[in-house]
């Protein structure tokens, strides 16, 4: 049923094997012969399939509904998920290279296939029930539905903990009501995850999970916000009046809400690193090309120190980056904490695309600043990775709690 990609899937028992320590890695400077078969069939459907579409999706705001399809017959919008729930039973590693690559194509693309990923599918199998799991998971792998994660909200942003949408039980059935904020694939989810408060004496220990269908009586979308990057991607509050769902719609525990948020937004900083490395990786490749077109003073541009000056800091920050976010996918995969590395990976690769994307701009000069040529998207499209799943603020909040406890210890 899935395409080229899975019939690397077949061979995960052995990548899996590969990456059971770092070494892999870090000491060959190779990945293993699944992630480079991934890497290639992924930058292949992206350079033939996204690269082509790409400003136009991003110009007429439109969803790829037909990448996403096929990416769901590749095992992309289900890297991790085992194969008897329809997924490709790869791993974390594998994801991230998968999300870089389709990011290099098309950013919103990326997003679309990481929020289905990390932050819908991800707690699902982590949490979920079995049968749960079947009715959630099964139908969202093949790219036919997609999912969404709603924990902002209008009032709280970074403050997870102050959720003020509020679910009760009346008999058996939950009643949510609130107003959830910037929820990535609103207007296109089937589905989606959403936190709310249950017991608000308990502050953070008082919020819950739950498993909401969308469309649902009770639950409307807010307008699709006009935004300045990833314009492919639909983004919208989700509005709960007396939205009722089934009690067996509860994902995980009462109470345990704000553990797996937190532990989902782990998992997630890796994938938006990971897009944030492909938006890098595009522009590079964008100002390198143009560097040995463009003719100034009898030769190619790429010859004067300046440029070159340009390129190499570029290139470095990019590859950098890069180490640190395959670093948190090896952790998260060898069930290693990663929560400090992760961290680490989103605000490196979030801050590089952004430094990268305006050189890359620098580079082109005034062809950089025209629609014509894709610098100025990947410029817009790279902003909000430092924004999203957690600010560069919180992320160096996180890495700097993380680095204490460990001095503590």
């Amino acid at each position: 049923m899935m395409l080229g990609m899975l019939t690397v899937g077949r061979s995960c028992g052995a990548a899996r094997t590969a990456l059971r320590s770092l070494h892999t890695v870090y000491q060959t400077a190779e990945l293993p012969e699944t992630h480079r078969m991934l890497r290639e069939t992924c930058r292949d459907f992206a350079e033939k399939e996204l690269q082509p579409i790409a400003a136009k999706l991003d110009r007429e705001h439109l969803y790829p509904r037909e990448q996403v399809l096929k990416m769901g017959q590749m095992g992309l919008m289900a890297v991790e998920v085992p194969e008897e729930f329809g997924g490709a039973g790869l791993d974390y590693l594998a994801y991230s290279i998968g999300v870089e690559e389709i990011s290099r194509g098309c950013a919103s693309t990326g997003v679309i296939m990481s929020v289905n990923n990390s932050l819908y599918l991800g707690p699902v199998l982590k949490y979920g029930t079995e049968e749960q799991k079947r009715h959630w998971i099964t139908p969202f792998s093949s790219g036919e539905k997609v999912g969404c994660f709603a924990l902002s909200e209008p009032g709280n942003g970074s403050d997870a903990g102050a959720a003020s949408t509020v679910a009760r039980l009346e008999g058996e059935e939950w009643v949510l009501n609130g107003t959830k904020s910037w929820i990535t694939n609103a207007w296109d989810a089937s589905a989606v995850v959403v936190f709310a408060t249950t017991d608000k004496a308990l502050k953070h220990k008082g919020i819950s999970a739950f498993l909401v269908e969308m469309p649902t009586p009770g639950l409307s979308l807010g307008k699709k916000e006009d935004k300045l990057g990833i314009r492919a991607s639909s983004t919208a509050n989700l509005i709960f009046e007396d939205c009722r769902i089934p009690r067996h719609n509860l994902l995980g525990q009462p109470g345990m809400g704000f553990k797996i948020a937190m532990q989902t937004l782990d998992s997630g900083r890796i994938g938006i690193a990971s897009q944030a490395l492909g938006i890098a990786q595009a522009a590079l490749d964008c100002a390198v090309d143009y560097s040995e077109k463009r003719i100034a003073f009898g030769a190619s541009i790429s010859k004067l120190q300046a440029i070159q000056f340009k390129l190499a800091d570029m290139a470095l920050a990019l590859e950098s980056a890069r180490l640190l976010t395959w670093r948190a996918a090896m952790l998260k995969d060898n069930r290693k904490p990663y929560t400090k590395e992760a961290a680490m990976a989103k605000l490196a690769a979030s801050e590089a695309a952004t430094q990268i994307s305006h050189q890359a701009i620098q580079v082109l000069g005034g062809m950089g600043y025209v629609t014509e040529m894709p610098a100025e998207r990947h410029y817009r499209d790279a902003r909000i990775t430092e924004i999203y799943e957690g600010t560069s603020e919180i992320q160096r909040l996180v890495i700097a709690n993380q680095l204490l406890k460990e001095y503590r210890s």
